[in-house]
């Protein structure tokens, strides 16, 4: 899915954003991620986001990072995006997809009158996040796969291998990774990876990390 607004560079993105913690939750660029949007900060988010430029940030709570539940420490790398789907339930939620635009580094959290959290972030450490499918060439594409087999073997899960086969590599790591049942630290390591080859690389190591836990017994495969 593509998005009506081009965003080139830093530059064309804002410097304070509101930010919204998911544990779990991976956005990474040109990814989409679908949201239920429930609790009423959020809801008011959305409302201020669509009234202005559809921007939300998407950032993991660190839970060893201090504050209280309904005010964890936040990482400090997520990623921004944009929404494109807009949609009411009728029972007073929202139903949004995202659509990643860029990581972006967290300079400070902004005291606001609003009841969803601000940052200020900067986004030039991420400046090749604009440039789709940067540094494909450069992907273990094989040791993708491999990994995908293994886990797919050991989880005894269906995948479309034809559109595996289909799938550009920065589509084929991204979506995979977001779709990733892994926790909230593997989720920001492959979040925080320098570049796409890195992320593959990360990827495939979390595979064969849990898969090999498997194999020992100790816990269910990617559980």
């Amino acid at each position: 899915m593509g998005m009506n607004a081009v965003y080139r560079g830093p530059e064309d993105c804002p410097s304070v954003i509101p930010v919204f913690p998911l544990p779990g939750a991976l956005l990474l660029p040109r990814g989409q991620i679908p949201l239920n949007i429930f609790e009423p900060r959020y809801l008011a988010m959305v409302d201020d986001a669509l009234k202005g430029d559809r921007i939300v940030g998407m950032v993991q709570p660190d839970a060893d990072g201090g504050g209280t539940r309904h005010f964890p420490q936040l990482y400090h790398v997520g990623c921004a995006g944009r929404i494109t789907q807009f949609a009411e339930t009728g029972d007073g939620r929202y139903l949004i997809t995202l659509v990643g635009i860029a990581r972006f580094r967290i300079e400070e959290e902004l005291s606001v009158p609003t009841l969803y959290r601000q940052c200020r972030v900067d986004f030039t450490p991420y400046a090749n996040d604009f440039v789709a499918r940067a540094g494909e060439n450069e992907v273990d594409r094989a040791g993708v796969v491999k990994a995908l087999r293994d886990f797919v073997e050991a989880a005894d899960v269906r995948v479309d291998w034809k559109g595996i086969e289909e799938a550009p590599n920065e589509a084929l790591v991204n979506a995979l990774c977001m779709m990733s049942p892994f926790g909230v630290r593997e989720k920001q390591a492959l979040l925080e990876a320098q570049d796409l080859k890195t992320r593959a690389e990360v990827l495939i190591a979390l595979t064969e990390i849990e898969l090999a836990r498997g194999t020992n017994g100790s816990e269910t495969p990617l559980q």
